[in-house]
């Protein structure tokens, strides 16, 4: 895994940047140990900061920490990502309320954009990469809606977490991918649905849509979750 020179004098921030971005693009694959010295290294500045970034990442639980065996990119099971979902929902039915109340033009039409995004089709990965980057900006943009700063750092690492989970998910298999392309049109309808409430500003319809969207993407993906599970070798 490469990693860029951080040269800024705030290099502990610069190292958490630095890892948690290559964490979240499978630079480093979930069940990774970490090399704190390589680490260290590519990032061309000294193990202190590296080390609390470690500390920072391993409190959001991106990464465990092992007395006597290493650090690790954390691993994750179907029923902490099912938590992390019905945490997800509880925020963005939150968010969604005040937004309701307070989003501006500027913002709907930024939403419409992310929509017009989303539905092009995908035929190959930097397609592919493109929609989930929309899709991502779709739910930032209704969480920063809300107006609230706490409610947004709070849904980061809940959505750090559905990540790292799909990350694992596709890990050694492209079963997600297979059925992306029929999934879309489903996806792409429930978008619509939520921007459409909101900005006609109808709170129950907007919690009722957003529920729906995020408990699909729940099913789907703690399914395939414990597929994945079902399908690896006892541990010796």
């Amino acid at each position: 895994m490469e990693l860029p020179k951080l040269h800024r004098t705030r290099a502990t921030d610069d190292a958490y940047q630095a890892l948690r971005e290559a964490i979240l693009t499978r630079g480093f694959k979930p069940g990774e140990r970490l090399q704190v010295d390589e680490i260290s290294a590519k990032l061309g500045v000294s193990l202190t900061p590296v080390r609390h970034a470690i500390q920072q990442l391993a409190t959001e639980g991106l990464i465990e920490i092992h007395p006597r065996s290493g650090t690790y990119v954390a691993n994750v099971t179907p029923e902490d990502t099912e938590e992390t979902f019905d945490l997800r929902c509880a925020l963005e039915c939150l968010a969604g309320e005040l937004a309701a109340a307070r989003v501006t033009a500027d913002e709907l039409k930024a939403m419409r954009r992310r929509l017009e995004e989303l539905a092009k089709p995908i035929h190959n990965d930097a397609q592919l990469r493109r929609h989930e980057q929309a899709n991502s900006e779709l739910h930032q943009l209704l969480i920063q809606a809300a107006g609230s700063r706490r409610l947004l750092e709070m849904y980061e690492s809940l959505n750090a977490h559905i990540k790292i989970a799909r990350i694992h998910s596709t890990e050694g298999s492209t079963g997600e991918r297979r059925d992306w392309s029929a999934r879309l049109e489903e996806e792409q309808a429930e978008h619509e649905a939520i921007v459409a409430a909101l900005e006609a500003r109808d709170v129950p319809r907007l919690t009722a849509a957003i529920r729906k969207h995020i408990y699909r993407a729940k099913a789907l993906l703690v399914g395939s979750l414990k597929q994945l599970t079902a399908s690896k070798p006892p541990s010796p």
